[in-house]
C-alpha cells in the first residue's frame, strides 16, 4: 500500500486524477465528519466533503504539503467555515434589503467555547488518523455514521465481535494519545 505522499508525488508528476482513489477513499469519513461538526447537516456535509476532495486535484498540485491528514483537516475546515461565511454574508444582504430586526452577534463566551471546542476536535481529527485502519473504520462509522455492530460487520465483513473489538481499542489508543498530548 503506497503512503499518502508516495500518492501525492505520483500524482504531482503524472497528473493522473485515477491515481488519488486511494487517498480519497482514505480520507472521505474525517473530511465528511469535519464537514458535519461545521455545517450541522448531514446532506451538506456529503456535499461539501465531495467538494473538498474534488478542489484537492488542483490544490495538490498547487501546495507542498508534508503532513497530508493535517493539512486535508485545515482545507475542510477552512471550507466549511468559507461556506458558513457565505451564509452569514446571504443573511445581511438580506437583513438589509428588509430593513427589519438586527442579526443576534456572538458572545465573547460562545465564541471563547467555539475556539475551545475548535481546539479539542483537531486534537481528536490527529488521533484518529493516528489510529490502524480498521480501528479508524469502525470507530468512523459507529460514531460518526451512527451505525450498528451489526450492519458495521456487513459492511467491513469483520465478525460483530471483532468490530466491537476495533471499536474498544481504537477508542482506547485515541484515549491514550489524547491524554499524551495533552501533558507535552
Amino acid at each position: 500500500m503506497l503512503s499518502d505522499m508516495d500518492i501525492i508525488n505520483r500524482y504531482k508528476k503524472r497528473g493522473d486524477t485515477e491515481m488519488l482513489a486511494p487517498l480519497f477513499n482514505r480520507y472521505i469519513h474525517l473530511v465528511f465528519g469535519v464537514c458535519l461538526k461545521y455545517l450541522k447537516n448531514k446532506e451538506e456535509a456529503k456535499d461539501a466533503a465531495m467538494e473538498v476532495m474534488e478542489s484537492l486535484i488542483n490544490k495538490l498540485l498547487q501546495h507542498e504539503i508534508s503532513n497530508f491528514p493535517s493539512w486535508l483537516h485545515t482545507v475542510s475546515r477552512n471550507y466549511c467555515l468559507m461556506r458558513i461565511r457565505s451564509r452569514k454574508e446571504d443573511l445581511f444582504i438580506e437583513f438589509d434589503k428588509r430593513k427589519s430586526e438586527q442579526i443576534p452577534v456572538e458572545s465573547d463566551e460562545d465564541l471563547h467555547q467555539k475556539i475551545e471546542e475548535e481546539a479539542q476536535f483537531n486534537e481528536m481529527g490527529k488521533a484518529i488518523v493516528s489510529l490502524n485502519p480498521e480501528q479508524k473504520q469502525c470507530i468512523h462509522l459507529f460514531f460518526f455514521e451512527k451505525r450498528s455492530y451489526d450492519e458495521i460487520a456487513k459492511e467491513t465483513g469483520y465478525s460483530v465481535n471483532k468490530v466491537k473489538s476495533h471499536i474498544q481499542n481504537g477508542k482506547r489508543n485515541l484515549r491514550i494519545y489524547l491524554m499524551e498530548n495533552e501533558k507535552g
